[in-house]
C-alpha cells in the first residue's frame, strides 16, 4: 500500500532492513580494530530525521557504544536547505579524545555536514567518521566525505523512515518520494 501523496517507493522496508544490517557489519568492522582500552564509539545522531535509522543503526552495531544527539535547522518547513544551518540543540557530551560516528538520515546539499564536521572536529575528537542512510550525490554543493554509506539516491524529495516534510512521513516504514505537487 503506498501512502497519500507518496508517488512511489524508492527504498523498501525489506530493503531498509538489509542497509541497516550492512552498515552495522561495516562499522562494526571497522571501529573493532580499535584498542580495546579505549572508551566506548560515541554515535551522535543528528536530530530529528535520523532517530529511525539511529536506533536500528545501533542495535547492528556489535560494539561498546555511547549515544548522543544534536539538533540543527536548515530546512524548516522548506525542500531545499536554506544554507543557513543552526545549532538547535548541542551534545551533552564531549568527544575530545573519542572516537566518533556522526549519523544522519540523508546527505543532501553537503552544507549541514560540513558546519557539523568542522564544528567537531574543533572539539578535538580522536578520530571522526559519517553514517548516512541516503545519500543524494547530484545535489552536493559543499564536498563531504562519506564514510559509510546506505543508499545512493536521485535528486528527489524523498520521506519516510525519519524523513519528513513539514514534519509528516516520519513513520513511514519506507522511503517514497513525494508527489511535487503538494510541495
Amino acid at each position: 500500500m503506498v501512502d497519500r501523496g507518496i508517488v512511489r517507493i524508492l527504498v523498501t522496508e525489506e530493503e531498509i532492513k538489509r542497509v541497516v544490517k550492512r552498515l552495522g557489519a561495516e562499522v562494526t568492522a571497522f571501529y573493532g580494530q580499535r584498542d580495546k582500552r579505549d572508551t566506548d564509539l560515541l554515535v551522535i545522531g543528528l536530530l530529528r530525521g535520523s532517530f529511525v535509522f539511529m536506533a536500528d543503526l545501533v542495535r547492528e552495531i556489535k560494539l561498546p557504544l555511547t549515544v548522543d544527539f544534536m539538533a540543527l535547522s536548515s530546512y524548516g518547513d522548506g525542500t531545499t536547505s536554506s544554507g543557513d544551518v543552526k545549532v538547535v540543540m548541542d551534545l551533552d557530551t564531549s568527544v575530545e579524545k573519542r572516537d566518533v560516528l556522526i549519523v544522519e538520515d540523508i546527505v543532501d546539499t553537503g552544507r549541514t555536514f560540513s558546519k557539523v564536521i568542522r564544528m567537531l572536529k574543533n572539539r578535538n575528537p580522536r578520530s571522526l567518521r559519517v553514517c548516512t542512510f541516503l545519500n543524494k550525490p547530484e545535489s552536493r554543493v559543499v564536498d563531504v566525505k562519506v564514510d559509510f554509506c546506505g543508499v545512493d539516491i536521485p535528486n528527489e524529495f524523498v520521506v519516510g523512515y525519519g524523513l519528513d516534510y513539514a514534519q509528516e512521513y516520519r513513520n513511514l516504514p519506507y522511503i517514497g518520494v513525494l508527489d511535487q505537487a503538494l510541495l
